[in-house]
């Protein structure tokens, strides 16, 4: 299993009306546009998913885009310096803890979904379909291009079906169904390689590890890029050891 194949099973286990749901309140650290922590809460956001920061989209031109780090960016720029509450709804199978969360009383997965920068997971809760197809029309966020959802970009193929405002050339499908798991980091920002070593655990390198360009990059192999420290961190991985 490569580090990002994840089933809809693992993404959320349960999406109920909770009467008295715990609740988490704090300024996040926003680790991808659909997970954030605050304090030592690792959160999934419920009911949507949303670009990983190595996902890559096509712009309205064509040309390739880190869409993932766009969704996080957008996100950070519009309430990531705020307080959020979240109403905890259950615990995936990758310890996070799922939750509705919102600031000042706007529902934050509802603005990811209805611009465009989140999907909504109608097999799990049909709550933000209707914010998503406001987004499609609109052209917003990834609609405004081509892209694959992200529930099937983590396990893409040739017949992976590109979404988006515009049908993509066919050359583009090569961009598409790639991935900053490929030998080209998504952009300049995201330079740590991520792998995973024989015993199956999540190993990063910085640019100055000692064995940073023996990295092969290759999503089979289970290798993505990160763009922070915190980020590979978040995503269970440690720093090596030379």
């Amino acid at each position: 299993m490569t580090l990002r194949k994840i089933s809809l099973a693992c993404l959320v286990l349960l999406w109920p009306a909770v009467g008295h749901a715990a609740e988490i309140s704090g300024v996040p650290k926003i680790r991808e546009a659909d997970q954030v922590q605050i304090g030592s809460a690792r959160i999934r956001l419920g009911g949507i998913d949303a670009p990983s920061t190595d996902q890559l989209c096509l712009n309205t031109k064509g040309e390739r885009w880190a869409c993932g780090v766009a969704a996080r960016d957008e996100l950070i720029k519009h309430v990531g310096t705020r307080s959020w509450t979240c109403q905890t709804r259950a615990t995936d199978r990758r310890g996070r803890t799922v939750a509705r969360c919102q600031v000042d009383g706007e529902d934050i997965q509802k603005w990811l979904a209805a611009n465009g920068w989140a999907l909504a997971l109608v097999r799990i809760t049909k709550d933000y379909e209707p914010d998503e197809k406001s987004a499609r029309e609109a052209k917003a966020g990834m609609w405004q291009g081509a892209f694959i959802a992200p529930w099937d970009w983590r396990e893409r193929n040739k017949k992976t079906a590109v979404l988006g405002a515009v049908k993509p050339p066919e050359s583009a499908r090569a961009i598409l169904l790639a991935s900053a798991s490929g030998p080209v980091a998504p952009n300049p920002d995201c330079t740590i390689k991520g792998n995973v070593n024989r015993s199956g655990e999540c190993i990063y390198h910085r640019p100055t590890s000692r064995w940073y360009a023996k990295i092969k990059m290759n999503i089979a192999k289970g290798t993505r890029w990160f763009c922070s420290v915190d980020e590979a961190e978040a995503a269970g991985c440690r720093e090596t050891r030379r």
